[in-house]
């Protein structure tokens, strides 16, 4: 497998790792493609269409600002989320973008982005489609680009394989299904955390694998911290109200541990939800239910360092690429079930890992972890990733964390291997009709509407 831990985890912002950080992502490779054909200085006008799920959910999910983001040079990781409201409120007042931050062109917000409701392209429901036009009107590119979950962005070039770390150096363990994990970690007589570190050796030393994870873990600190220090309301129209700062409030240290775990969970998506800074876990909308578990391991258990905080998420990462890689981390392709589901998964693997599991016994409760979200529909009501998606990501944190104790009572050996649970999330979404992924067009998203 040649998934990098930290294709999972991905530093960016609210509200959607496809919806928001992939469309970002998109027009910015689009911008730099123009910069390297040499068209860039030629064009005068630039169009985007999105499709599917973006063009359903294209303005509740913040994809139409991230557009503008990327087109003007931002990237995910990298922007401020202050001043993402007024740069994209200039570019719509002035009807004019900087292209990459250095070639100004006429745009206009509302005629040159465009939502298609009803249309999808053929390789994933979230598609893109940028052009890019000369003084005269002729067309001068024109690229297709797919967001396949997670903040994964494929071109039109890219579309016959799988979205791979860019360098194919062989891993030292390689693996592609949780058997192969296991039987990696059986020969090595190691850890599941020390099959991963010894595969990101490939791409870099491991004093550099660690220190970047410890930022991901800094980061998802710095986002419970936020959560829990801000109130009022979340944007989009529903009037959602923050409860985060509100139940910290009432907390004491002698709570009991799942209100903190709760917390935890309501402060990340919340601050998901208004657009903050966030860790793709393995996506936006289901941000919040690892860093609930590694906030639970840092409080409750009772020896958690550097160390332990590294082997998490290299564990919960290590099961996350297998959901990427068999299945998918999409809710517009999969439901819910392959965000907030896959998301349970590796949560409970990481902290059966920390509590002393056995390879067998991870994988076992990564594998109840998803066992008990199969079916889950991505449902989001006004297309906003607040309800239920909030609630939902503290109710599979505290999950996981029962998945990850119940696994650690048995000896390993259980019915249903990790595999066959994950491909039965794929099936399981493959008959799910497509009003229950991420299109705001059934479920609660309907019937809420209606009342």
């Amino acid at each position: 497998m040649s998934l990098s831990v930290f294709d999972l985890f991905k530093v960016g912002i609210g509200p959607s790792s496809s919806h928001t950080v992939g469309p970002m992502r998109a027009a910015f490779r689009f911008v730099d493609h123009l910069r390297r054909t040499g068209a860039l200085t030629r064009t005068t006008r630039v169009s985007c269409e999105l499709f599917g799920s973006l063009g359903a959910t294209g303005h509740g999910h913040g994809s139409v600002k991230a557009v503008v983001l990327g087109l003007a040079g931002e990237q995910p990781h990298l922007v401020d989320p202050v001043a993402v409201e007024p740069q994209v409120l200039a570019v719509r007042e002035e009807h004019r973008i900087s292209l990459g931050g250095e070639h100004k062109i006429t745009f206009d917000v509302d005629a040159d982005i465009v939502l298609h409701r009803g249309e999808r392209l053929d390789f994933h429901t979230n598609g893109m489609a940028f052009e890019a036009f000369d003084d005269g009107g002729a067309r001068l590119v024109r690229r297709e680009y797919y967001s396949v979950g997670g903040g994964f962005v494929l071109d039109e070039d890219e579309t016959d394989r799988p979205a791979l770390v860019e360098d194919a150096a062989p891993v030292a363990h390689p693996f592609c299904t949780g058997a192969e994990l296991l039987v990696r970690a059986a020969e090595t007589g190691g850890r599941i955390s020390d099959v991963v570190l010894a595969n990101e050796a490939s791409w870099r030393p491991e004093s550099e694998t660690r220190e970047h994870l410890l930022h991901i873990w800094q980061v998802m600190r710095e986002c419970v911290e936020q959560g829990v220090r801000t109130g009022g309301v979340l944007p989009g129209g529903l009037e959602v109200r923050r409860r985060a700062r509100d139940l910290h409030a009432r907390l004491d240290e002698d709570a009991d541990p799942m209100e903190w775990v709760t917390l935890y969970a309501l402060a990340v998506n919340e601050e998901n939800a208004a657009g903050g800074r966030v860790v793709t876990a393995p996506t936006n909308g289901a941000a919040g239910i690892v860093p609930a578990v590694l906030h639970y391991a840092h409080r409750f258990l009772p020896v958690f360092d550097d160390d332990a905080a590294v082997r998490f998420l290299l564990t919960a990462g290590a099961v996350g690429a297998l959901f990427k890689e068999n299945a998918s981390i999409s809710g517009a392709e999969v439901g819910c079930q392959g965000e907030v589901g896959s998301a349970c998964s590796m949560a409970a693997a990481g902290l059966a890992e920390l509590l002393g599991g056995t390879p067998e016994q991870v994988e076992n409760a990564a594998e109840i972890g998803i066992e008990h979200n199969l079916g889950l529909t991505c449902d989001p009501i006004g297309g906003l990733v607040q309800i239920p998606c909030i609630e939902r990501n503290a109710v599979a944190a505290i999950k996981a964390i029962t998945a990850a104790r119940m696994a650690l009572r048995g000896d390993g050996k259980h019915h249903v291997s990790l595999d066959k649970a994950i491909k039965t999330m794929r099936d399981t979404g493959a008959d799910m009709k497509d009003e229950y992924k991420e299109t705001a067009l059934g479920g609660l998203a309907l019937n809420i509407v209606e009342c």
